[in-house]
């Protein structure tokens, strides 16, 4: 059986979780292959609220194997106290249930406090990170100095690697930030004790296992974190994440080759959001403050408006931060740029819902840069930062389409926006979401 992947087209938040879930009940094992805990998804079960961080959506789904890939890095007490969340609310997430790769590589400490000392000195051009580590654990990992989760079954090997880290690490904590140092006996008993004993039964082979699935003709899907605008190599550097959500990442970040994957299928909102700073063409202002929000001076009322709906309705805040996000009309463009890159076979479109109210729904189908249209991204992130969108305007709809299960059940105008999407960015839009429920979405197309 050939696997899928499943991919977030924008700067991620877009409903991932959902269709993760959607898609995970016709698997057998989902496979979380880049990122760490600095991205949540949200799942809705007979009215219960699901915030996952690190574990694989389809974890709530009794006969699915959730697995950690070698792509992720891992901060353990994060895991843990997710594991403890879920089993409070009686799902089991025991050793035969969860894997963790033995080669992911750990989130320590030094990581944390590094993120937010640095960001702290960035001041005004600070990235917007989360300030979870992320990045600092993954320029180790780049740099041959990182720790893996394998360390932990050997206190030898794991001392020797932390002394060698930690005596640079400390340095620059010290001459740098102005910080105390870091005590190597505190970390190393920490995370030899409890952890090692804890995390000891979830730690396997993981690209072994993921290969006796496929092998045994079992449906294997591959979830991303953040988004392809948000890739390292592919997004909007420098306001990115450490490691690559784009498709092509699963094969790393799993260790599977690209003959195995059948499908791709790409999470698009009907609107667009992004969380910290960074180039946003089609940004609306907002009444409130964001991290690298649009300046409200010039606004019309009805863009602000318009932000704001989308942000109250939407419920447009970080599953983790908290943060509120950056609201925008949906942009055809940057979702051409990911249909390449993902090589997308068909698309997924969220909340939907979220645009019923708005007088005017605007959808970006191509960008005016000194002049000239373009129908796809400029490479140079100057022209980016400059491009104005050039908008197709269509009807809104005042009805409420939570309840519908069916296409002919949406308002034209609603359908309308589904036509327009899957015409301008030339991939068919196959199931659309209509409520932040685990029901609540519709097939658009077989």
């Amino acid at each position: 059986m050939p696997a899928t992947i499943l991919v977030g087209t924008q700067w991620g938040d877009e409903g991932k979780g959902k269709f993760t879930d959607l898609v995970a009940k016709e698997t057998t094992m989902v496979v979380r292959y880049q990122g760490g805990h600095n991205a949540g998804h949200t799942l809705v079960v007979d009215g219960e609220t699901f915030a996952l961080r690190l574990i694989p959506s389809g974890v709530l789904y009794d006969h699915v194997t959730v697995v950690i890939g070698n792509g992720v890095v891992v901060d353990p007490e994060v895991l843990f106290a997710e594991l403890d969340a879920l089993g409070r609310r009686g799902v089991d997430v025991g050793p035969d249930r969860l894997k963790v790769a033995g080669s992911a590589h750990l989130i320590l400490p030094y990581h944390q406090l590094l993120d937010r000392l640095t960001e702290r000195r960035l001041g005004r051009n600070k990235l917007g990170t989360t300030k979870n580590g992320i990045g600092p654990a993954y320029a180790d990992k780049a740099a041959r100095v990182g720790i893996r989760i394998q360390d932990l079954l050997d206190p030898k090997i794991f001392r020797a690697k932390l002394d060698l880290v930690l005596k640079e690490r400390n340095q620059v904590l010290t001459r740098v930030f102005n910080q105390l140092p870091l005590d190597a006996d505190e970390l190393a008993d920490r995370y030899l004790g409890d952890f090692a004993a804890r995390l000891e039964p979830h730690i396997a082979d993981t690209v072994e296992l993921v290969h006796e699935a496929l092998e045994r003709g079992e449906h294997v899907l591959f979830e991303g974190a953040q988004a392809t605008l948000l890739d390292l190599d592919h997004g909007t550097y420098p306001y990115v994440t450490s490691s690559n959500p784009v498709a092509g990442g699963a094969c790393v970040g799993a260790g599977v080759g690209p003959r195995y994957i059948d499908r791709v299928v790409g999470v698009a909102k009907a609107y667009v959001t992004r969380v910290g700073a960074g180039p946003f063409p089609t940004e609306l202002a907002i009444s409130d403050d964001a991290i690298g929000g649009k300046d409200r001076a010039g606004a019309s009322a009805e863009e602000v408006a318009a932000g704001d709906h989308i942000v109250d309705v939407g419920r447009e805040y970080g599953v983790n931060t908290k943060r509120r996000r950056r609201p925008g009309w949906f942009d055809a463009v940057l979702l051409r740029h990911a249909v390449r890159l993902n090589s997308l076979s068909e698309l997924a479109v969220t909340k939907l819902d979220v645009l019923g109210g708005l007088p005017t729904v605007r959808i970006c189908v191509a960008y005016r840069v000194d002049g000239r249209e373009r129908t796809h991204p400029p490479y140079h992130q100057s022209d980016l930062h400059r491009a104005e969108p050039v908008y197709v305007d269509l009807p809104g709809w005042d009805a409420d389409i939570s309840s519908c299960t069916e296409p002919s059940q949406l308002p034209a105008e609603a359908r309308a926006v589904l036509d327009t999407v899957e015409e301008a960015c030339g991939v068919d839009v196959t199931l659309v979401g209509v409520g932040p429920g685990r029901d609540q979405f519709l097939h658009r197309k077989a």
